[in-house]
């Protein structure tokens, strides 16, 4: 079965316009060659540091970006040169639950309107089977009746992000990119939504590109994890395998900096050393290279690509690093 989305280096280079003339003199690569397939069903947890690409990759995908370079498939249908109006029947199958609902909820609509907004546009049903939708999608995602006239500023923030689920779900499409919908939330709250979106999964068959910055988040709700390093793919394969066996020192990283609820360790694990380069300049060779305690002369002469490596349950696992760490 052919899957769900196909990404083939995909890549979102934006000029860096300087002087008084505004010229565009250096270029800024967010996204920099970046290819992975989503199955039917599947989530795929996309997690790196800010300022890695994550959110740029996930917009490029819904097209709010049109990309440099590369392919998006959609159910065998490349998206990247197709124009607005081609567009618009491609929207109702793959939407985007952003992080801050206070941004990307419009203050001055009610609730109702919000929701029925993408019925309107897409020209469904009556105004009074838009407001029976409306009030099915609130039963959906555990908002009370009556919320439908009330505004953003009246709930709390995990409702309006239950709002912004709910509105990304009005259409019934089949993938949502979720672009870390929990950070802005309290801890407390982050399960519940969380919850909700694995319910949905399973009752509306959904697949989901979760982004995120949290690897333990990640862990909870996806079947494949990618990590992503300026711009680039450095490691992908299943979610125990990358928990399990992480083959990239970048990953290892990351996972030895999520907190552990223990007493008796003392003295947390070393952070990594260094910023992350910029992408205007990126280091050469081997991006990470600058901070790896691993690195040698080849790391920063020669730029790593993915590739296979074993792992003990047998699953595929890629690896963008020289050695086998």
């Amino acid at each position: 079965m052919p899957p769900l989305l196909e990404v083939r280096d995909l890549r979102m280079h934006f000029p860096v316009r300087e002087g008084v003339l505004l010229r565009a003199r250096q270029t800024c690569r967010a996204v920099d060659g970046v290819s992975f397939t989503l199955a039917a069903g599947e989530t795929l947890g996309l997690v790196g540091e800010s300022g890695c690409g994550k959110s740029t990759l996930g917009r490029c995908i819904v097209r709010l970006l049109t990309p440099t370079a590369g392919s998006i498939r959609f159910e065998g249908t490349d998206l990247a040169p197709l124009s607005r109006r081609a567009l618009k029947p491609v929207r109702r199958q793959i939407q985007m639950v952003f992080q801050d609902p206070v941004e990307s909820l419009n203050a001055r609509h009610t609730v109702g309107q919000t929701l029925a907004e993408p019925f309107i546009i897409h020209g469904l049903g009556t105004p009074a089977e838009r407001a029976r939708w409306v009030q099915e999608l609130l039963d959906q995602v555990g908002l009370p009746r009556g919320a439908e006239q009330k505004y953003p500023f009246e709930f709390s923030g995990g409702q309006r992000q239950r709002i912004g689920i709910a509105r990304a779900i009005a259409l019934r499409p089949k993938l949502v990119i979720c672009d870390e919908p929990v950070s802005a939330l309290d801890v407390s709250i982050q399960s519940q939504v969380l919850n909700l979106l694995m319910e949905l999964q399973q009752q509306l068959g959904l697949s989901f590109l979760f982004i995120a910055h949290n690897l333990a988040v990640v862990k909870h709700v996806s079947d494949r994890i990618a990590i992503m390093y300026l711009g680039r793919i450095v490691e992908l394969g299943g979610a125990d395998d990358v928990y399990a066996n992480p083959r990239h020192p970048y990953t290892r990283a990351l996972l030895a900096a999520i907190p552990v609820p223990d007493p008796r360790r003392h003295s947390p694990p070393a952070p990594l050393a260094g910023d992350v380069p910029s992408p205007i300049h990126p280091p050469s060779g081997c991006p990470f290279h600058p901070r790896c305690p691993h690195a040698t002369d080849r790391c920063k002469a020669e730029r790593p690509e993915l590739r296979t490596v074993a792992t003990p349950t047998g699953t595929a696992q890629s690896v963008a690093c020289h050695y086998d760490l």
